[in-house]
């Protein structure tokens, strides 16, 4: 039978319990608008932009499915850049196969992107990667890389764009 005391101690450690599940529902800082970009679109004008999957991975941090996007196969010398902004990203230089199924690079270019932490899976931190202008989620950061920089920065193609080097 339960009595008071089973209910007090129950719901003490249900409060003792909150500041450590919070962390795991809270929204990341870029999702909650607390950080300012020098690009910015409304909701409305995202969505009038972007296509389904692009405004769901750019706006939303949805992740494509591995192997659905034509830039894994991009070996053409060029840049890929932010399919929101446009601002160059990657050079293809950088790019290699980690046999993940995305777009991965061992390093960004200079001032293009930036990082957050994210815990929107319990129990792994895990480091996001967005657009430094127009803060679009892009994907995550792994420290299994090749040399040099020992990073894989592994993207959703559906956030980038592609544009070949000129002749």
């Amino acid at each position: 039978m339960t009595d008071r005391r089973t209910i007090l101690a129950a719901g003490l450690a249900g409060v003792a319990a909150l500041p450590f599940l919070r962390s795991f529902i809270e929204q990341p800082a870029l999702a909650a608008g607390t950080t300012k970009f020098t690009y910015a679109l409304t909701d409305a004008q995202w969505r009038a932009k972007l296509p389904g999957l692009a405004y769901d991975v750019l706006r939303h941090e949805a992740t494509e499915r591995p192997y659905s996007s034509t830039l894994n196969d991009e070996h053409r010398a060029g840049t890929f850049a932010c399919k929101g902004c446009a601002l160059p990203l990657f050079a293809s230089s950088t790019k290699f196969d980690s046999g993940t199924g995305w777009p991965s690079f061992y390093a960004p270019l200079a001032n293009a992107v930036g990082t957050t932490v994210d815990k929107s899976i319990p129990f792994m931190t895990r480091t996001e990667v967005h657009c430094r202008r127009c803060g679009g989620h892009l994907g995550h950061v792994f420290d299994d890389g090749p040399k040099p920089t020992g990073l894989r920065y592994c993207m959703n193609g559906a956030a980038l764009t592609f544009s070949p080097a000129k002749a």
